[in-house]
């Protein structure tokens, strides 16, 4: 699967979990230096606390459009290291 954002892909990899419909991309699979850290986090009652990322892709910045759990709870365990994308990250 592959990871793209105004016209550049920004990961990709075939080791993917799919979790409630999102794609979750190994950590290492992210292009080098595209990821910027964020001051946002999100609770989920099942995963546990979510921490974000901005993507900084040619000067062009999309807040918090990348989450990851650096601690998930037991149920989630299958995405520890590993990151997912939304506001028009195209994951396909």
């Amino acid at each position: 699967m592959k990871a793209t954002w105004n016209g550049t892909t920004i990961a990709e990899s075939d080791d993917i979990v799919t979790v409630e419909g999102n794609a979750y991309f190994p950590a290492a699979a992210v292009v080098p230096g595209v990821l910027k850290p964020s001051t946002l986090t999100s609770v989920c009652p099942w995963k546990g606390t979510a921490h974000y990322y901005s993507l900084d892709v040619g000067g062009a910045m999309n807040e918090n459009a990348v989450w990851f759990y650096p601690e998930p709870k037991t149920a989630a365990a299958e995405i520890k290291d590993r990151v997912a994308f939304w506001k028009g990250v195209k994951v396909s």
